[in-house]
C-alpha cells in the first residue's frame, strides 16, 4: 500500500482508554472543546506566521490569517476552518493518532472521578483535540501543510472507537478543517447565539480572528424581500489583549486571557501588566495561577513565557526569561528590542533578555508581596501550591534574596497545627527581649520535628522555632544564614543555649550544672568507653527537660535529615560522630548513676543511644538488636 492510498491505522494504546473516556464519561462543561479547537488554530496560525518571517511564500498570496467557524444544521456538523501551518501525512499520525509526548498517562492518573473537576484538566495534558468526542460522534480533518501541493493534503477520520483512516487527498487551500459530526443530543452546539458565548467567554481575546456567518437583509431591488444574504463577521475583539491601556481592559477579560494562555479553567491569583518604555521597550502581562500543574515537578517539562516581538508570535515557553523557581509563572513577553527571526541560541546570550528577565523576577516577586499584604488568604493559597518550588529561588538568586526570604512561610512550635503561615518578620516580632537568633529544626515530617527532644527546654521557656520539615528546607537554611542581621540557628546542633534565659536562671543553673557535673563525671566517663566508637562525647543537657537523652551534631557538621537526603541519593557522607546528652533529672538516668552491673550499664547506654536516632527519625543498623535489647531491659 503506497502513502496515497487510504489506510486504516489504530491509535496508539493509551489513547483508546482516552477515547472512551472522552466518550462515555466527561460530560460536564462539554463546552471547553470550543476552547481547546480555538486555541489549536490559534497555535497553527502562530506557527506560520513565525515560519513565514523567513519564508514568505508559505502565505501565497492569503495573508488574511482566520478561523472560521460553519454550522450546517441539514448534515448536523459544525466546521472549524484556519488557514494556519496545516499538517503533512506524517504529521497528522503523529498529532492525531499518537499523543505520546501529550501526557495522556499523568491525565489519566490524575482524575478524580468528579466529572466537573476532570473536564477542567483538558487542555493542560496536550489533550484538547479528543474532547471534541464528548459531542461528535465521528470527526473528519482535512489538512494541508503550508508549502505543500494541493494533491498532497490528508484526509484523517475517526468515531473514536479504537481506529482512524488516513489517506491523500485533493486541499485547494492550507491549514486544516475540522468536521464534527454531532451527536443527536448535541444540538445545542448547532445554534449560532451558543457558539458565540462560548467563544466570547473563552477566546474573546486571542489575536486570531475567529469568524462566524451572519445574516443579512438582501438589498431592496431585489424582488423577493425575504431573500437573505450570508456575510462573514468577527465574533471576537481579534485585538492582542496586552498592547490596550489598563484602563481599558476589565478584570474578566484578563481572566479569559489567562485561560487562553495556561490551558487552565480556574481565575488566577494575581497578575501583572506592565509597558516598560525608554532604552528598551516591551510589555509583559504575568499571571500567578490558583492551583500547581500535574508536572510541575517535572524538569524536562517545557517552561516559560510566550514571546511576541512587535506583536508576532516567535515561540512558546521561551524560558529564558524566567528563572526556574518561578517556572509556574504563565504570560506573554512582547518585545520591540529582538530581531523577528530570534532563536532561542541568541537568546541565551543577549544583555536584553538578561535585563527582562531581572525585572519580571522583581515584578513577580512584587506582586506576591501585594498579594501577601492586600489578599493574606490567597497568599497562603499560593503558598501551599508553589512554596517549595519558591524555596529554590533562596539558592538560585542572589539579588533578590532579601525580598525571597519576607515571602517564606513556615511551621512553627507556637502554633498547633501543620500548616506553613508564619514568616520570618512574623517569627522576628515574636522573638524574646534578650533572643538574638531565629531557631529553627529540620525533619522528615511536621510529626518528627513538632516531637523532637530538642524542642523541650525552648516550649519551656515559650521561645519559638520554626519546624522546617519539606525536603527542600536543608538546600534552603544552606543558603539562608541569617535575616534582618539575625542568625539562623539549628536547634539540633551543638550551640550555646543559655542566652535564652534570664540572669538569675543562668546564675542558678550555673550551680546546678556544677552539681551536676560532679556526680555524673564518673558514669559519663565510663559510657563514654562503651559508646568510644558510636559518639564525639557524651554530656549533661539543658535542652532537656522530659526525655532522657537525645543527640545532636557539631555546628559544622552535616544534619541527620541532610545525611538521610544524600544517602538516599547515593552519595558518601562524611563520617561524623554525634554527641549524646543525658537529662540529669530524669529518672531513668537518675537510676543509671547508682548501677553496679556493668552488662546492664552497656545496656541502657545503647538504648539511650539507639533511641535518641530513632527520635531524630534515623535508622539503626541492626533493629532486631534494638528491640532484644529493650525486651531484656523490661524482663528484669
Amino acid at each position: 500500500m503506497t502513502a496515497t492510498e487510504k489506510q486504516t491505522l489504530g491509535f496508539q494504546t493509551e489513547v483508546e482508554p482516552l477515547l472512551h473516556l472522552m466518550t462515555h464519561a466527561l460530560y460536564s462543561n462539554k463546552e471547553i472543546f470550543v476552547r481547546e479547537l480555538v486555541s489549536n488554530a490559534s497555535d497553527a496560525v502562530d506557527k506560520l506566521r513565525f515560519k513565514a518571517l523567513e519564508h514568505p511564500e508559505l502565505y501565497q498570496g492569503d495573508t488574511d490569517l482566520q478561523l472560521q467557524i460553519t454550522i450546517d444544521k441539514d448534515k448536523r456538523c459544525l466546521i472549524f476552518t484556519d488557514n494556519g501551518i496545516g499538517m503533512s501525512r506524517e504529521e497528522c499520525i503523529d498529532k492525531l493518532g499518537t499523543i505520546a509526548k501529550s501526557g495522556t498517562k499523568e491525565f489519566l492518573a490524575s482524575l478524580t472521578g468528579d466529572k466537573a473537576k476532570d473536564t477542567q484538566l483538558i487542555g493542560q495534558f496536550g489533550v484538547g483535540f479528543y474532547s471534541a468526542f464528548m459531542v461528535a460522534e465521528k470527526i473528519t480533518v482535512n489538512t494541508r501543510a503550508a508549502g505543500l501541493p494541493p494533491d498532497q493534503a490528508v484526509c484523517w477520520e475517526s468515531t473514536g472507537k479504537g481506529e482512524y483512516t488516513i489517506e491523500t487527498i485533493n486541499k485547494s487551500t492550507r491549514g486544516t478543517e475540522i468536521i464534527l459530526h454531532l451527536r443527536e443530543d448535541e444540538d445545542t452546539f448547532l445554534e449560532a447565539w451558543r457558539l458565540r458565548s462560548i467563544i466570547l467567554k473563552y477566546s474573546d481575546h486571542i489575536t486570531l480572528a475567529i469568524k462566524m456567518k451572519k445574516e443579512i437583509s438582501a438589498p431592496e431591488d431585489k424582488k423577493d424581500p425575504k431573500v437573505t444574504e450570508e456575510a462573514w463577521e468577527t465574533v471576537n475583539n481579534a485585538t492582542a489583549l496586552w498592547t490596550l491601556p489598563k484602563a481599558q481592559i476589565t478584570d474578566e477579560e484578563y481572566k479569559s486571557f489567562y485561560k487562553h494562555v495556561a490551558h487552565d479553567f480556574q481565575d488566577p491569583l494575581a497578575w501583572s501588566h506592565n509597558k516598560v518604555e525608554g532604552k528598551q521597550e516591551y510589555t509583559t502581562l504575568l499571571y500567578i495561577p490558583a492551583q500547581a500543574p500535574f508536572d510541575l515537578w517535572n524538569h524536562e517539562k517545557p517552561r516559560g513565557l510566550k514571546l511576541y516581538v512587535k506583536r508576532v508570535f516567535i515561540m512558546d515557553d521561551a524560558e529564558q526569561f524566567l528563572p526556574r523557581y518561578l517556572r509556574f509563572v504563565k504570560g506573554i513577553v512582547d518585545s520591540n528590542d529582538l530581531p523577528l527571526n530570534i532563536s532561542r541560541e541568541i537568546l541565551q546570550h543577549n544583555k536584553f533578555v538578561d535585563n527582562i528577565r531581572s525585572a519580571i523576577s522583581k515584578r513577580i516577586l512584587e506582586l506576591l508581596a501585594s498579594l501577601e499584604k492586600e489578599h493574606p488568604d490567597q497568599y497562603q493559597q499560593f503558598w501551599n501550591a508553589f512554596g517549595n518550588v519558591l524555596k529554590e529561588g533562596i539558592a538560585e538568586d542572589f539579588s533578590n534574596r532579601d525580598a525571597l526570604a519576607k515571602r517564606l512561610r513556615f511551621s512553627s512550635s507556637r502554633l498547633s497545627h501543620a500548616d506553613q503561615s508564619v514568616s520570618l518578620e512574623d517569627y522576628v516580632a515574636h522573638m524574646k527581649p534578650k533572643q538574638d537568633k531565629i531557631y529553627y529544626i529540620t525533619a522528615e515530617n511536621y510529626a518528627a520535628a513538632n516531637n523532637s527532644p530538642h524542642l523541650e527546654i525552648f516550649r519551656q521557656k515559650e521561645i519559638e522555632v520554626l519546624l522546617l520539615h519539606d525536603r527542600i528546607d536543608e538546600w534552603l537554611v544552606a543558603h539562608l544564614t541569617e535575616f534582618q542581621g539575625k542568625p539562623l540557628q539549628s536547634v539540633a546542633k551543638d550551640a550555646d543555649i543559655t542566652g535564652i534565659t534570664d540572669e538569675t536562671s543562668d546564675e542558678a543553673s550555673k550551680v546546678v550544672k556544677q552539681k551536676n557535673e560532679d556526680e555524673f563525671k564518673s558514669l559519663l566517663a565510663h559510657m563514654k568507653e562503651i559508646l568510644d566508637t558510636d559518639v564525639k562525647e557524651i554530656r549533661l543537657s539543658q535542652r532537656l527537660t522530659t526525655s532522657p537523652a537525645c543527640i545532636i551534631n557539631e555546628q559544622n557538621a552535616l544534619s541527620n535529615q541532610m545525611q538521610r537526603l544524600l544517602q538516599a541519593t547515593g552519595q558518601t557522607v562524611p563520617a561524623s560522630k554525634p554527641i549524646l546528652e543525658l537529662n540529669p533529672q530524669h529518672r531513668l538516668v537518675q537510676a543509671l548513676k547508682d548501677e553496679q552491673d556493668d552488662k546492664r550499664l552497656a545496656e541502657w547506654t545503647r538504648l539511650f543511644l539507639e533511641q535518641s536516632i530513632l527520635a531524630e527519625g534515623g535508622h539503626l543498623e541492626d533493629p532486631a538488636a534494638f528491640v532484644k535489647r529493650m525486651n531484656d531491659l523490661l524482663s528484669h
